[in-house]
């Protein structure tokens, strides 16, 4: 049996009750961008998009051909490590610490591994930073710092003045100086290219290296003999625990196709795909007519999907956060997770709202016959009883 979960980074439904905290009261992924841009989900309306609490962008269908609903994070954050580790069985009690800018003493022993200063040590928009900084990173060879709302730590170097694998090194050394009181989710390398005015980061080769999580149902799977198949920034996010095969990819385009070929593979586990393009490409721009375009392009293909799944096999769509790309700033929103299954008795049936992204990873050890007993409540029954 194929389980496979796609997460729609970012994709999210609406704002959570807490959302006020985050300052995101108000803020929704899903209905702003389609109000904004008009695009027609027609695939995804199929599924029960229409039917979820809160969603009113995408019109109700007589005849869901899917399950629906919509899931509230409990972790303290909005970040794609808080929202992924709990998918997978892992709530935190404390967010991930963030930095306005990091401390001497990380910077001092950065600059040490490095061999040359930095610039930057700033929170600050990945695009907006290169045009700002890049010219004089062209012309002293210093790597760029910055970081965001997220616990991250990001390097960004053209490729023409630092080699892929010394940047990789760089960030390796990072990672083992952001420890203890100083650590954070990821520290992520960002190559970029091209001239001054025409910067293009290079997704591709990005390369996130996180803190290890705890075990997880991933590490269930794979000690009961299951495969886990992790295309995209999956194997990056856990750190490879639980991991059989990482498929890397440049983007939603190439993501979606892996998964395809995952699925008619006939994996005896699980396919774990993140599609990053929303959130990376275009919501953290605050390019709402980008996301619309993504939106409507993942609709296009969600019949391949819905083709590739065998008989018994079971989708399930998700989301991690929101990234509202219709809000102010450049970060992620605090927003309830999208939540729609395909199985063989999923049609027309409601999730309702789920008291935690963990009953993503209940129901997948569920449905694989793996024994899990950590947070997450199974929605198995709702897709695969008669």
């Amino acid at each position: 049996m194929t389980v496979t979960i796609v997460v729609l980074d970012s994709v999210g439904v609406g704002a959570l009750p807490d959302a006020e905290t985050f300052g995101d009261e108000g803020a929704h992924t899903l209905d702003h961008t389609v109000a904004a841009t008009g695009v027609s989900l027609p695939n995804l309306a199929s599924l029960g998009l229409g039917h979820v609490e809160g969603v009113h962008s995408v019109p109700a269908v007589t005849t869901p051909v899917g399950a629906f609903g919509r899931m509230e994070e409990r972790s303290p954050g909005k970040d794609t490590t808080t929202g992924h580790w709990e998918f997978m069985g892992v709530i935190l009690e404390e967010p991930f610490r963030t930095f306005p800018r990091f401390p001497d003493s990380v910077m001092s022993a950065f600059d040490a591994v490095t061999g040359r200063p930095h610039l930057g040590n700033e929170a600050a928009s990945g695009t907006e930073i290169l045009d700002r900084l890049g010219p004089e990173h062209l012309r002293t060879g210093a790597p760029i710092v910055y970081t965001s709302a997220d616990s991250v730590f990001q390097v960004a170097a053209h490729v023409d003045v630092v080699p892929l694998d010394t940047l990789y090194a760089w960030c390796e050394a990072a990672r083992e100086i952001l420890t203890g009181p100083n650590a954070v989710a990821r520290v992520i390398a960002r190559p970029f290219r091209g001239s001054v005015g025409a910067f293009e980061r290079l997704h591709g080769a990005r390369r996130d290296l996180s803190v290890t999580p705890p075990r997880t149902v991933l590490d269930a799977l794979q000690e009961a003999g299951r495969e886990v198949v992790a295309v995209g920034k999956i194997g990056d996010i856990y750190d490879g625990s639980g991991i059989s095969e990482v498929r890397k990819t440049s983007g939603n385009e190439e993501g979606i196709e892996l998964t395809l070929q995952a699925m008619k593979e006939g994996i005896d586990g699980l396919v774990f795909t993140n599609l990053v393009d929303f959130d990376a490409v275009y919501g953290h721009r605050r390019n709402v007519q980008g996301y619309g375009e993504a939106l409507r392009a993942f609709d296009d293909r969600l019949p391949d999907f819905l083709a590739a799944r065998g008989e018994d096999d079971v989708l399930i769509l998700v989301s991690d956060h929101g990234n509202d790309p219709t809000w102010h700033g450049t970060d992620h929103t605090r927003e309830y997770g999208l939540l729609l299954a395909v199985g063989p008795h999923a049609a027309g049936r409601t999730l309702g709202t789920r008291g935690g992204f963990s009953d993503v990873g209940a129901t997948v050890a569920d449905l694989l016959g793996v024994a899990w007993s950590g947070p997450g409540t199974s929605f198995s029954p709702t897709l695969c009883d008669g």
